[in-house]
Parts: C-alpha cells; sequence; structure tokens
C-alpha cells in the first residue's frame, strides 16, 4: 500500500506576506522581551455530526505567518536582550509514505489531497517550523508567569498552560499593530474590493432572473463570484429585498423579490490571502427608484458623502459619524419624523435618530469585517485616525413596517450605502469608488448592465 508513489512536488516559491510577517513578528517580538508567546491558529468547527466547516485561518496566526493550516501553532520566545526565536509548529506529512495517508481522514492526503509539511512549509513561511507533536515537549519548563497565550482558539493549546493575567494583552496588542494597514495589506484590501465589484455587478445582471425566485439568487450570485474570484465570502452576506432591508443584519436570503422594491446588497468578497471587502448598495429592482425611494436614498448618500469628507488622519474616528449622523437628523427633522431639531434630537441623553439609524457609521476593515476589534478605545473608537487606517462609512435610514412614527409612503424602506475608505497622508481615499452611488449613475450602470445581453455572471 505505501509502494509505488510517486513523491509530490512543490513550487521553491516564497509566500507574498513572508517579509511583512516577518516584520510584524520582530514588532510583536520587541513589545513583549522577556516572555514567550504562544499563537494557534484555531480548528476546525464542527458544522453537523462528522461534518466541518470549511477552515478559515485565525486572523492573528495569519497576519503574523501567512499560513492557512489548521492547528498549527506559532511560538515567539523574545530575550530581554532581543534575541528572538519563531517557530511555526505544524502537523508533519500524511504522505503515501505512512499508514495514516489512508486512514486519517484529518491529514491523511488521501483524503484531503497533498499539503506542505514541516519541510516544505520552512521555506514557503520563512521562518523555522517544527512537527505540532513536538510543541508540548518543546516548552515544557517554561516559566507559566513569562508566557502569554492567545485564548480561545485553541482549546489543547489553552491547557498547555494556566491564564496568564496578562494574556490579554497580546490579543490587545496585535488589534493595535493591525490597526495602520501596511502597503501589501492595501494592495489585498484594493484587490478583495475589485472581485467584489464584480460581483456587484453580477447580481444587478441577474436580478430578472431573482424577480419571482427570490433572495437566494441574489446571495447565491454574489458567492458565486467569492468563490470564483477569492476564498470566499468575508461575512454572511445581506441580501435584503423590500422590507427586509429594514433588519440590520438580515442574512436568511429567502424573501421574495419584486419590482418597484429596493435591494440593499451588504457583501464582500475575502481574497486568497484573507483581507475582505465591505460594501453595500441599495438598489431599485426595476432599475428606477421610485420617488419616494430617491428621497431617501439621496438623504443617506449626503449623510455619507459629509462622512466621507470628515475622514482625514488627526482626525476623530467618530467625526465621520457624527458627520453623517447631522445630516440624517436635518432630513429628519425637515421631514416631520423628529419633532425637534437636530441640536436637542442628537444631544447623548437623547439620541432620538436611533429609531431609524440603529448602527454606527464606520468600522475598521482589513483581516477581519470588524477588524481591530480588541483594540484599546482610545486608539480606536474614542482616538484619532491616522495614515494606513481603513475604515467605512456606511450610514443608513431604516423605516420599519410597522412603525407608526414615519408616515406610512416610507414605511418599509431601508437604505444604507457603504463603501471602505483609505486613510491618507492628505486625507482619504475611497477603495470602492468604482460603485457608482448617485442615484442618476445607479439606474444609468444598471441599464448599461442589463444591455450587456443575455449573460447573466459575467465569468
Amino acid at each position: 500500500m505505501t509502494a509505488q508513489w510517486a513523491p509530490e512536488s512543490f513550487s521553491a516559491e516564497v509566500h507574498p506576506s513572508a517579509p511583512y510577517a516577518a516584520a510584524r513578528r520582530r514588532e510583536l517580538a520587541a513589545r513583549f522581551a522577556g516572555r514567550t508567546l504562544i499563537i494557534p491558529t484555531g480548528n476546525f468547527k464542527v458544522r453537523a455530526n462528522d461534518t466541518d466547516y470549511r477552515f478559515r485561518a485565525g486572523t492573528d496566526f495569519y497576519y503574523l505567518t501567512g499560513c492557512e493550516e489548521p492547528d498549527a501553532v506559532l511560538v515567539i520566545t523574545a530575550s530581554d536582550d532581543a534575541d528572538v526565536v519563531e517557530t511555526l509548529y505544524i502537523p508533519a506529512r500524511r504522505d503515501a509514505r505512512t499508514h495514516e495517508f489512508f486512514t486519517d481522514a484529518r491529514y491523511g492526503e488521501l483524503w484531503v489531497g497533498a499539503r506542505r509539511g514541516v519541510e516544505e512549509s520552512r521555506t514557503f513561511f520563512g521562518l523555522d517550523t517544527a512537527p505540532l507533536e513536538q510543541l508540548g515537549k518543546d516548552l515544557v519548563g517554561r516559566d507559566d508567569t513569562n508566557v502569554l497565550t492567545l485564548r480561545t482558539l485553541d482549546p489543547a493549546v489553552d491547557s498547555l498552560f494556566d491564564p496568564n493575567e496578562l494574556d490579554g494583552e497580546l490579543g490587545r496588542a496585535l488589534s493595535e499593530m493591525r490597526l495602520v494597514k501596511d502597503s501589501f495589506e492595501v494592495e489585498q484590501l484594493r484587490v478583495a474590493i475589485a472581485h467584489t465589484v464584480r460581483g456587484f455587478e453580477d447580481v444587478v445582471r441577474a436580478l430578472p432572473e431573482a424577480e419571482g425566485r427570490g433572495e437566494r439568487v441574489i446571495e447565491g450570485v454574489f458567492n458565486l463570484r467569492a468563490r470564483v474570484e477569492g476564498n470566499d465570502v468575508g461575512y454572511d452576506t445581506i441580501a435584503a429585498s423590500g422590507a427586509h432591508a429594514t433588519t440590520l443584519h438580515w442574512v436568511h436570503n429567502n424573501g421574495v423579490v419584486r419590482r418597484g422594491d429596493l435591494l440593499l446588497l451588504d457583501a464582500g468578497v475575502e481574497c486568497h490571502n484573507l483581507y475582505t471587502a465591505d460594501v453595500t448598495r441599495t438598489l431599485p429592482i426595476d432599475g428606477r427608484f421610485s420617488p419616494v425611494q430617491r428621497r431617501v436614498y439621496e438623504l443617506v448618500l449626503a449623510a455619507q458623502r459629509a462622512g466621507i469628507e470628515a475622514v482625514a488622519p488627526g482626525a476623530p474616528f467618530i467625526a465621520a459619524h457624527e458627520a453623517a449622523m447631522k445630516v440624517l437628523a436635518q432630513g429628519l427633522f425637515e421631514w416631520g419624523i423628529l419633532r425637534e431639531p437636530p441640536e436637542r434630537a442628537l444631544r447623548r441623553d437623547r439620541q432620538l435618530h436611533r429609531r431609524y439609524t440603529l448602527h454606527g457609521t464606520s468600522h475598521m476593515l482589513g483581516l477581519d469585517v470588524h477588524d481591530c476589534a480588541r483594540a484599546r478605545d482610545e486608539l480606536y473608537y474614542l482616538g484619532e485616525l491616522r495614515e494606513g487606517y481603513v475604515l467605512t462609512v456606511e450610514p443608513g435610514l431604516y423605516f420599519q413596517s410597522n412603525d407608526l412614527s414615519v408616515p406610512e409612503e416610507y414605511r418599509g424602506i431601508g437604505v444604507r450605502i457603504e463603501d471602505d475608505v483609505l486613510v491618507t497622508a492628505t486625507g482619504c481615499e475611497v477603495l470602492s469608488a468604482a460603485l457608482p452611488r448617485g442615484a442618476d449613475e445607479v439606474e444609468a450602470w444598471m441599464s448599461a448592465l442589463w444591455a450587456l445581453g443575455p449573460a447573466r455572471l459575467g465569468l
């Protein structure tokens, strides 16, 4: 059984993120001199019985290695004299030379395909490697007080050392490092956004197919693009038609698609290097906004433009939100929906607009759709923007179907417009600007796509 198998060959290339990951590891080690840092990637998650979800590498682990192997662990030991030892522990191969080749449904290569093992990974990722099975032995004798573990990703790794009161500092430091994107990360975000633009185009061309068949068509069409061009979707696609657009995280995507309604599509492709776009457009399903739909849409667009104008290095992170909310509150007041002027309605002790706006306007974007979530508030939500930050600007208005505080003509309308924005040295760049935003531009864009003919997906 183990004879007459030709060896698998792997290219001698190096992962494109390798030099960037090496610099990140050095920065992390410098922050924790004298410590041993343990960063696992995580394990497969059960979907049902003996069926797992497709594995996606842990964000912080991937940021430091570029490795997508399940169960792998990175260990960094930073001595006080700046000497750093880095080891990637990775499962050994179960190739045709081994019994597990035939019997191991998790690693056996007859089951899961050829994979880089210890030796192959050393070259590809540009750092020292060792068999995962050796991890526990190599860590024997380490002082618990000097070991920090990125916890909750891998129970076996969590059990190696007692919790350290500074464990949380490790995750916080990684989130704060990831706030500023390097040139590789910005390029990967551009790639993810370009694929996402094509996904939105696919959806528009497929809208006639979706009518009478439902939101599943829209989700399926976009998700096909995500798998064809990238690794997957970066988060569950929101394909919300009609009144479903007023539900902030509508991911059931099982509703009908009708002419005369709006479609709120919030979707992003995760590229092969795991950076994700996060874009929302609200589109008239028949290609034309009704007068009421256009009125709501143009107010949200004005709010988004005000928010984007507020994005610049040194500006408070909250500035985009505050600028957008002032526009929305003013519009709601002029329409008679808010009974108090913006200066009163927006007060922290009142926040009357929140009934219709629901959410914040921005979040960081990168390897996670809600990136850098463990960063300290003073560097994120309460901090200032810096060159290299990438954030969303996504105001919305949501008038629930049963909300008697709004005129009947508005009920059931939900509009969100979201773009991905890079903070530059002098201001900002809208990375997702290739997708039209103005109401007239959206209508013309949809019409031009439908004029291309019967092709549905443009693959």
